[in-house]
């Protein structure tokens, strides 16, 4: 295989071997941004010129033998929505677009630490705050299987950089699915940490914000799980005060074979019905379960409703998208939630009461999270993974009409555009980890993924259990136009 489509692993150990310089592999990803990215636009930061000397320096660390890291040589993208010193982070608003920032975030101190060599800054959505990767700072993001259709978002940027092979790794972040639905979407392999698992000090709006959003996770994105692995060990630990007490002891998949496995499958709902391809991918992948004699059950949920789940999810999540509002906006949010009756409870009025919620309302909504928190953690007694879709459909047709015009089609069924994200709620109202695999393409070329849904903490075995699979068949496949 081209080294461009390796996993970041794989690309270490050339480098550790010799077969491969630093200088000489980063320039391999550098020709392919020449080559393909004015087609895609995912990579909209150039920091090629600082990564070449670094890569000078590994490669006579090298000859040295002072080369350190798992990850020694491998050129990086990131997430533009990290900051990095001496590039912008803007989060897609022209406000921000002179936001240079002078510090490293912790999590790319960190993947630094593990040998990475950062050569650009990938895009997103305005504010994180879509399933698509545009805006009017850098424009839009295409995916690399078919140019017509979205990415996905927030982390769009970074799904396409490592689908069109523009880096070895990459690292993004999520709220309501922004690793995830790219992972899906664009064919790679990403990972949803567990609520406050990895420091998020860094990825921020400008200013120094030290407080972990509610629901918002910073993650890895990959080629292989091994990849996702490597990264979410560098990333993640407590912060420098938790540190005085706290340290990691993440259970790991180890020696257990998938036929020790209790898998639950939860292929589809009612409330927010998938397509026909992507319920069947979800019941693929259950099925390869049960052949390698894993227990899996198609019928087992959680002791909770999808509504309350998702009202839940709501309700604290409009609560904290818009707590990242300047004050003049949210000002315009609290009027317009005033205009509603009392007894209005339409979407739209919903909407803004849940994003200008008293703190009395908000500690209702955490209550009721804990709520379900335990009744999850009841049911990964009995079981120790649920597979489910990632998004009820395949990559969606660039729509970039205002959000009360969106709908999605699934199948022959039109649905409110964001209701799209009750796939993602579901772990991430309550902290849960989640894995996507790659699935293969389906029948016009596009990818489908699957999440893996472990107990809190049980990062490491969701991404084990992505890896045996990944052994078992269900790995990247690079867009065949951009193979050459």
């Amino acid at each position: 295989m081209n080294p461009v489509f390796a996993g970041a692993h794989q690309l270490a150990a050339m480098i550790h071997r010799g077969e491969i310089g630093c200088e000489e592999l980063l320039q391999l990803f550098l020709q392919r941004i020449d080559r393909f990215n004015p087609g895609l636009n995912a990579v909209i930061v150039d920091m090629r010129d600082q990564a070449l000397a670094e890569a000078r320096r590994m490669d006579e660390q090298r000859r040295k033998g002072s080369a350190r890291g798992e990850l020694f040589g491998v050129p990086m993208t990131i997430k533009e929505s990290y900051n990095v010193a001496g590039t912008p982070t803007t989060w897609g608003n022209p406000d921000w677009k002179n936001n240079i920032t002078h510090e490293d975030a912790e999590a790319v101190k960190k993947l630094k630490s593990i040998g990475v060599n950062l050569h650009g800054k990938t895009n997103v959505p305005l504010a994180l705050a879509d399933f698509q990767s545009y805006n009017d700072v850098y424009g839009t993001t295409h995916n690399p299987y078919d140019r017509t259709r979205t990415p996905g978002g927030s982390s769009g940027g970074s799904a396409v950089a490592l689908a069109a092979g523009f880096t070895g790794i990459e690292a993004g972040s999520d709220i309501g699915g922004s690793i995830r639905n790219p992972a899906h979407f664009c064919g790679v392999f990403g990972h949803k940490p567990t609520w406050n698992l990895c420091w998020s000090r860094g990825h921020s709006a400008p200013g120094d914000h030290r407080t972990s959003p509610d629901i918002a996770v910073i993650g890895p994105l990959g080629r292989t799980a091994r990849d996702l692995d490597i990264a979410l060990r560098a990333m993640a630990g407590p912060d420098d005060i938790a540190a005085r007490g706290f340290s990691l002891n993440l259970p790991i998949l180890g020696a257990r074979k998938l036929s020790d496995l209790r898998v639950a499958v939860w292929a589809d709902d009612e409330f927010c019905p998938v397509s026909r391809e992507v319920r069947s991918r979800v019941e693929a992948v259950g099925n390869a379960l049960r052949d390698r004699g894993a227990q899996v059950d198609f019928t087992t949920r959680p002791a909770l409703t999808s509504a309350d789940t998702h009202e839940t999810y709501q309700r604290l999540l409009q609560a904290t998208l818009a707590s990242r509002t300047p004050d003049e906006q949210f000002d315009g949010l609290v009027k317009q939630a005033g205009k509603y009756a009392v007894d209005d409870h339409s979407e739209a009025a919903n909407v803004f009461r849940q994003q200008t919620a008293r703190f009395r309302d908000w500690a209702g909504a955490n209550e009721d999270r804990q709520q379900l928190r335990w009744r999850w953690h009841e049911f990964f007694q009995n079981y120790d993974v649920v597979l489910a879709p990632v998004t009820p459909t395949v990559a969606f047709p660039q729509d970039q009409r205002k959000f009360s015009e969106r709908t999605l089609r699934v199948d022959n069924v039109e649905i409110p555009y964001f209701k799209q994200v009750f796939w993602a709620g579901i772990s991430g109202v309550v902290y849960l980890p989640s894995t996507v695999i790659p699935t293969g393409l389906n029948s016009q070329g596009l990818p489908i993924g699957v999440q893996i849904i472990g107990p809190e903490y049980g990062d490491l075995i969701t991404i084990g259990v992505a890896d045996a699979l990944e052994q078992d068949g269900f790995r990247f496949v690079p867009p065949p136009a951009l193979i050459a």
